[in-house]
């Protein structure tokens, strides 16, 4: 195997630990959901299960840029994939602020709430 060949493993590898990390969240929070749903409410449980999905989701969208990142950087740096990965990674972001907001009813950048 060339260096080229190795990155590019390595970068598939890093997608699928990515969707992993979403498909393993959403069957926990569903394993949550149903546990939570015999020993409290359902607004309860219900919470309980969008915060796990939300975080799945957060956590698999940052393994999925650092797999694109590297996939960009290492094997195809021209101007068009670095101007693509640019855009995926703007979007990203901000579907990861947006899901910090559904979390926890704040932009990341802002001082947690008093309770």
């Amino acid at each position: 195997m060339n260096q080229i060949e190795i990155i590019r493993a390595v970068s598939d590898i890093m997608d699928a630990i990515g969707v992993a990390v979403v498909a393993i969240g959403v069957l926990w929070g569903f394993i949550l959901f149903a546990k939570n749903l015999i020993t409290q409410n359902s607004a309860e449980a219900y919470k309980v299960f969008r915060v796990q999905i939300v975080r799945s989701l957060i956590l698999g969208l940052e393994v999925l840029v650092a797999g694109d990142v590297i996939r960009t950087v290492a094997i195809s740096p021209t101007l068009m994939s670095v101007a693509v990965l640019g855009a995926i990674v703007l979007i990203r972001c901000f579907l990861s602020w947006s899901l910090t907001l559904e979390i926890d009813g704040r932009w990341p950048w802002q001082a947690p709430r008093k309770e």
